[in-house]
């Protein structure tokens, strides 16, 4: 009997994966490939390459000691065929397949290309989700709006975490009037375990900075675990050090505090490095043991089992169109400043330096500096969503784009929110402390020392009046607009106008 492969891709380092389990060891062969065709159709952040072809070396080593044969190919290899596609269709050749299990990936470009391949693949859905496309299917069928908050309780009831029989511990649902504390001064978090390379990171390390040297992103120091057992000493660091703090500030943004409390396991849960039930479990676990409090608990699972469920739901309901939707005819390209160019905005610069330096940035400084500064500018969202993409090592276009084109940007024209997510810069002021360092004033209005924000918000909504004026969510926006006088109402169009000009431009702003 003829083996089959067996396709295990970067982001699905877990043992029990569909495809791996559907397969026989002792007949069939592992196909792991490290391609051009992944590292090059966005540019990856080179902390994010590195992160996954160590993860993927060592997992493949893994399977190797565990009795599998595997067929791997570096990237440096002369053999290397240069896509998944062509190297299973090499490695077919090699050892007489016509078969293909793969676990289904994240991205619909990878799945039309396996369902479009000349070898018969046999697409396993992922069930390392708590949410099979069909159950997401009969939640959204007859709904006038897809909102998470309804789906996450439908995900606490069928998990049972944080649940008191049939209610939510606490007897609510959710805690965010709890979680959205500014900073005091002097507020700093612990920094999350950082992992020496061995000699495997080392070499792919070597590689990467030959072969990626101008993509956009400091490669060293490097320190991302790349195992499931450093994993989980990060999952143990988080909830023994962060997760009691975790609520009260989730949404606070601190110069020279890359991390305050986040947990930054999004990169290794969504590699497959680890479960996310399970750290779900081992959150819940310290609020029943009187180490984390309710509002802390709730939220961090709210992100995992509520959050990060229903966009992965929401791509695929949407299809494969999803990500280059623009409901808002956005076409501005993307300024220098998102590639670390010049600016005298002080959050943008915290926020494109994290991204820089470590391939993350968490969720505030995603969707309310980088993404709400986009979306008032009117970047085209196809841009802004192929920066996400790139930039970030937690990022594949399943949760990625729901976030950029759907939450960010608006882009899906309501799909993921039920309102833009906009806001002057006053917001930014009330959460972080970069306002305080900034060379713009954050109370300025009008004229060139303007808060971009302010001006930038402004101009949103009046040339977005037609489609945003009925929503009741902001409504008193308008209300406040029209309350100004008509000279304020100029300036402030006439200085925002100025701003975009220079955005078109290329200058720093």
């Amino acid at each position: 009997m003829s083996p089959r492969l067996v396709l295990v891709l970067g982001d699905q380092l877990t043992p029990t994966v569909a495809a791996l389990r559907a397969a026989d060891r002792t007949r069939d062969v592992v196909v792991m490939a490290e391609v051009a065709a992944e590292t090059d159709y966005v540019a990856h952040h080179p902390k994010k390459i590195a992160f996954l072809f160590a993860s993927m070396r060592k997992f493949a080593a893994r399977l190797q000691a565990d009795g599998w044969r595997v067929a791997y190919t570096r990237l440096d290899d002369p053999e290397n065929a240069g896509s998944i596609g062509a190297e299973l269709l090499r490695r077919a050749e090699e050892f007489g397949a016509s078969e293909v299990l793969a676990t289904e990936p994240g991205e619909w470009r990878l799945i039309e290309a396996l369902r479009d391949h000349p070898l018969t693949v046999h697409l396993l859905e992922d069930d390392r989700f708590l949410c099979t496309h069909a159950e997401f299917e009969a939640w959204a069928k007859g709904r006038k709006a897809l909102r998470m908050e309804f789906f996450y309780r439908e995900m606490r009831r069928k998990t049972g975490l944080l649940m008191d029989g049939d209610q939510p511990e606490g007897g609510q649902w959710n805690y965010d009037h709890d979680n959205r504390k500014g900073p005091p001064k002097g507020l700093s978090g612990p920094v999350p375990p950082r992992f020496e390379p061995d000699d495997v990171t080392e070499e792919v390390l070597t590689l990467v900075e030959t072969r990626f040297d101008t993509h956009f992103g400091d490669l060293r120091p490097f320190w991302f675990a790349t195992e499931p057992a450093q994993a989980d000493k990060a999952l143990d660091h988080f909830i023994a050090h962060a997760l009691p703090k975790f609520g009260d500030y989730q949404d606070a943004m601190v110069t020279g505090q890359d991390f305050l409390f986040h947990s930054v396991l999004s990169v290794y849960i969504n590699a497959g490095l680890l479960d996310p039930l399970e750290v779900c479990r081992r959150a819940e676990a310290a609020y029943r043991a009187g180490d984390a409090p309710l509002n802390a608990v709730e939220g961090f699972i709210r992100q995992i089992i509520g959050w990060r469920e229903f966009v992965r739901g929401i791509y695929f309901h949407e299809g494969p169109d999803y990500a280059g939707r623009n409901a808002l005819g956005h076409s501005r390209k993307l300024p220098p400043v998102y590639w670390g160019g010049e600016t005298r905005m002080r959050c943008m610069k915290e926020a494109v330096g994290v991204t820089r330096r470590e391939a993350y940035a968490h969720h505030i400084q995603r969707l309310m500096v980088t993404g709400n500064f986009a979306l008032l500018a009117g970047i085209d969202p196809g841009e802004v969503h192929e920066w996400y993409l790139a930039i970030y090592a937690d990022a594949y276009e399943w949760v990625e784009a729901p976030n950029t084109v759907g939450m960010s940007q608006f882009a899906d024209g309501g799909v993921v929110g039920s309102k833009p997510y906009v806001s002057s810069g006053n917001y930014i002021d009330r959460m972080s402390d970069y306002c305080k360092t900034c060379d713009y004033g954050v109370k300025i209005k009008t004229g060139p020392d303007a808060c971009p924000f302010n001006l930038l918000y402004w101009h949103f909504l009046i040339r977005h009046r037609d489609r945003f004026s009925q929503n009741p969510r902001m409504a008193q926006m308008y209300r406040t607009w029209d309350r100004m006088a008509d000279d304020r109402r100029a300036r402030v169009l006439a200085d925002a106008g100025v701003l975009l000009e220079r955005l078109e431009a290329g200058q720093p702003v």
